[in-house]
């Protein structure tokens, strides 16, 4: 898959700024992993609004790896915008007290909306939208936390690949210990991404841009020499999760129905 990175970051530099201006705001706040998705989304919004308008947040929990930490601050140093650490293990443990047979699933999908408390909160604080740091990939296989993660004001990477991520990740000149390190979520010891989904990114964004952008049909992936098990079973997790791709369903009674017909800008002035 070609990738115009030039293109693609003057868009993205430009989509930011406009959906900011459309609302109103010209800041944004964002939740810097140490993670390669997330320092895109920041290189982006420095770039593009000023490193002065960018909050950078970084939310340990006591079971993150120091190195996710020190790579965050490689890219706060880097842009120069302005950071804050917000410690999450209180907020996580404190709920967690009269919880203690969840698993390290409940408890990692606490800490992604845990850190989503913060970054609202702390947007209301600087005046800012929340930047999303989803990619394609994890956005179509469902591999986020509704209302953790996946939850954002507006979001420029969500139509990237992580493959196309990791791209534009190197025209910008994001840290190399970012690019050299396998992704993770860091939601608890030891965990990676592609241990956890069973495959590659590098697979699954090939069939990805197959199923989704081209739409091949699953007789010719086949023919392609795509696994059977293996087309299976993306499909079912898209297909899975399509209810987080979408906002709160409103059952429709009136001619006109918030999340239905209230679309157009005219509807909300504009």
């Amino acid at each position: 898959m070609q990738l115009n990175c030039r293109l693609v970051n003057q868009v993205l530099q430009g989509f930011i700024r406009d959906e900011l201006s459309k609302a109103g705001f010209h800041r944004v706040v964002v939740g810097l992993s140490g993670g390669i998705d997330s320092a895109v989304s920041c290189f982006l919004a420095a770039r593009a609004l000023g490193p002065e308008n960018v909050l950078a947040v970084m939310m340990p929990y006591r079971t993150s790896s120091p190195e996710s930490l020190s790579d965050a601050r490689a890219v706060v140093q880097a842009l120069r915008v302005k950071s804050e650490i917000v410690e999450i293990t209180p907020i996580v443990d404190g709920y967690f007290e009269a919880q203690s047979q969840a698993n390290s699933l409940r408890r990692g999908n606490a800490m992604a909306r845990a850190r989503m408390i913060v970054l609202f909160d702390k947007s209301m604080e600087f005046n800012a939208l929340v930047l999303g740091t989803s990619n394609k990939t994890e956005l179509l296989l469902g591999y986020g936390t509704l209302f953790g993660d996946m939850a954002s004001s507006i979001n420029p990477i969500g139509d990237l690949y992580k493959a196309d991520v990791f791209k534009l990740a190197r025209y910008l000149q994001v840290p190399q210990s970012i690019l050299d390190k396998k992704p993770t979520a860091d939601l608890w010891a030891g965990q990676s991404d592609e241990d956890e989904l069973g495959f590659t990114y590098a697979e699954v964004d090939e069939l990805l841009h197959e199923l989704i952008d081209r739409r091949v049909s699953r007789q010719e992936l086949l023919e392609r020499g795509f696994k059977k098990d293996f087309i299976h079973r993306v499909v079912h997790r898209i297909r899975s999760s399509q209810f987080k791709r979408r906002g709160p369903v409103v059952c429709k009674l009136s001619p006109r129905s918030v999340s239905h017909d209230f679309h157009y800008l005219r509807d909300w002035g504009m």
